[in-house]
């Protein structure tokens, strides 16, 4: 009978389940015969010894006493695993990464160490371990073993089988405190309770969300410390604005540095292995935009799209708002040849725009606002258009759309707010504000053609305020554009928001350097000409705005050529409550579109 194991994403441990085959196993291991293997010690990239046999990493076959080995391709951060041994004999493993299985493993004393970081199962488990140590997942089927010791963050899971509490060799239930499979309490179990007290401490000291919080009071005081150098030499400096270092100033910040560490979710921090093929793919994508001439002129990277075929609409009506639903295929793809095109793709959902529209009672009316939202958004219609006061809007004579930007609400694929769009693969986060670029186009041209618009503007918050940046650098004729808290560079958000250790890492791998910079030129307003007219730009931004920050408004609005500009001395959501802003974006589309009403 021949046994397969597999060593990978995925295992075959008969017979409690079988998983899911892997594409591409790290190594198989098939013996003709049973073996007795002494000692398997690797840490995924060199040379390995079994019994007296050398083993080399690579794809030709290799010969372990009477068995072949097959090593597959896709040994990254993989572990190891041993044949079935015979009874009462457990091989020695030790291993770094992915998930292994040792199967058959005897019900006499066996001697297992498993090390580095390998998660094993055993089934069924030996009675007897020695040693499970440096950070080791295991779990034994069924569960009857005694273990010595498990220390170094290890986790032991138990599954209990047919006779599990009975003593070794089918006896009486052991006495409660004496050694042996009965119940009580032994020295090994308060250790492998010790040792998840610990690793569940480690846990939480090290997550980035904690660490955030620890930061916050200090990245408040630098900042209220740089707020009033700064301030000093606004006497000497027109483009440098006051601001009055006050504690409720540093109370806004310190909220906005609070809600930042809440996003740092430990499952969206980058691997020490995601480093290298981000930078490779940037390498890769800066060769192609020189060669097509898209860094010298980053507006040929966005394509003029057409209007959308096959759109839409239907009545809904949510937490006392009614609006409409206006779905269509967005039609956006990457350039065949670009870096993450498959991956882009992959996202099915995606490829459908959805959009919140509040019309006008009277649908005569020609004048169109089309906001674009910030990261998180995008999942709920009244909230998004309330944001944007569409009501208010609609009482004035304004039409509002509000399309969902790229992997946000409905048109995501896995998390609905969008961080798929904030990770280290900054490829993705090109793509996805192209692609909103492209979606909102598209409703500009669907509006003018079959809905008689004849002004058009647009208007942005946060990640949506570098849509509409864009927007206004692309596209003809728009009324105005209102940026809000705006966002103009994702590479400086990205060093801005990193915690440190991952912007060390980044930074040696060249993720956030300048090949970044260069690659988002594509993305970027400053890179660009803004097309609408000078007195109809305007620009709002927090001054204790610690996310997309003051400095990318102030960038934005030098770049722009200093046009109207409000502050308020809030944080980045803190625009929402502020009268002087309410006022300006009021003033600003009183002074855009004609035939509004007053406010």
């Amino acid at each position: 009978m021949r046994e397969e194991l597999w060593v990978g994403d995925a295992g075959l441990s008969p017979p409690r389940r079988a998983l899911p085959r892997p594409a591409d196993p790290v190594w198989l291991v098939e013996p003709a015969v049973p073996m007795d293997v002494a000692a398997v010690v690797g840490n995924g990239d060199g040379a390995f010894h079994l019994g007296d046999g050398p083993v080399h990493l690579g794809d030709a076959p290799v010969h372990l006493g009477h068995g072949p080995v097959q090593l597959g391709e896709g040994h990254r951060g993989g572990g190891l695993t041993g044949p079935p041994a015979p009874a009462g004999d457990v091989p020695v493993l030790v291993g770094m990464g992915g998930p292994g299985v040792l199967a058959g493993g005897g019900n006499g004393t066996g001697h297992l160490l498993v090390a580095g970081s390998a998660a094993f199962e055993l089934a069924p488990g030996p009675e007897e371990l020695e040693l499970v140590t440096g950070g080791a997942a295991l779990e034994l089927i069924p569960g009857g073993a005694d273990i010595d010791l498990v220390t170094g963050g290890a986790d032991l899971e138990r599954i209990a089988g047919d006779g599990a509490g009975q003593a070794p060799g089918g006896g009486d239930p052991a006495a409660p405190g004496q050694p042996g499979s009965g119940p009580g309490i032994s020295l090994s179990s308060v250790g492998r309770l010790a040792t998840r007290a610990l690793h569940g401490a480690r846990d939480v000291a090290t997550d980035p969300r904690l660490s955030g919080l620890l930061r916050a009071g200090p990245s408040v005081a630098t900042f209220m410390a740089r707020t009033r150098e700064r301030s000093a030499g606004a006497a000497h400096d027109a483009t440098v604005l006051r601001v009055r270092a006050t504690p409720g100033l540093a109370l806004h910040a310190y909220l906005d540095e609070v809600l930042i560490a809440m996003f740092r979710h430990p499952e969206l921090m980058p691997k020490a292995h995601d480093y290298a093929p981000a930078a490779s793919d940037l390498e890769k994508m800066h060769a192609l935009f020189d060669t097509r001439g898209w860094l010298d002129h980053p507006t040929l990277y966005h394509r003029a799209p057409p209007p959308p075929r096959g759109v839409e609409t239907s009545e809904e009506h949510r937490q006392g708002i009614g609006f409409e639903h206006v779905t269509f295929r967005s039609g956006w793809e990457p350039d065949p040849q670009e870096i993450g095109r498959d991956r882009w793709l992959a996202h099915e959902a995606n490829r459908t725009v959805h959009a919140w529209m509040s019309r006008v009672p009277d649908r005569h009316q020609r004048s169109w606002l089309v906001c674009t939202h910030g990261l998180g958004m995008g999942n709920n219609p009244a909230v998004d258009l309330r944001s944007f006061r569409a009501p208010q809007l609609a009482r004035r004579g304004i039409n509002v759309v509000l399309p969902v930007l790229p992997l946000h609400g409905p048109r995501a694929s896995g998390r609905a707010r969008g961080e798929d769009l904030m990770s280290i693969d900054m490829i993705d986060s090109l793509h996805g504000v192209a692609q909103a670029v492209w979606d909102v186009r598209r409703l500009v041209r669907w509006l003018r053609r079959t809905q008689g618009a004849e002004q058009i503007g647009v208007m942005g918050y946060s990640l949506g305020g570098l849509v509409a940046s864009l927007v206004a650098s692309i596209e003809d004729d728009l009324t105005c554009v209102i940026a809000g808290i705006p966002v103009v560079d994702l590479p400086h958000l990205f060093r801005h928001h990193s915690p440190p250790h991952i912007a060390r890492l980044a930074d040696t791998h060249g993720v956030l350097g300048p090949v970044a910079d260069d690659v988002h030129r594509v993305v970027s307003p400053l890179a660009m000409e803004c097309r609408v007219p000078f007195d109809r730009r305007f620009i709002f931004a927090g001054l204790a705005d610690r996310m997309s920050t003051f400095g990318h408004a102030r960038r934005l609005w030098l770049h722009w050529g200093q046009p109207a500009l409000a502050t308020y001395p809030g944080g980045h959501v803190g625009f929402y409550w502020s009268g002087a802003v309410k006022r300006f974006v009021d003033d600003a589309l009183s002074r855009s579109y004609a035939n509004v009403r007053a406010a």
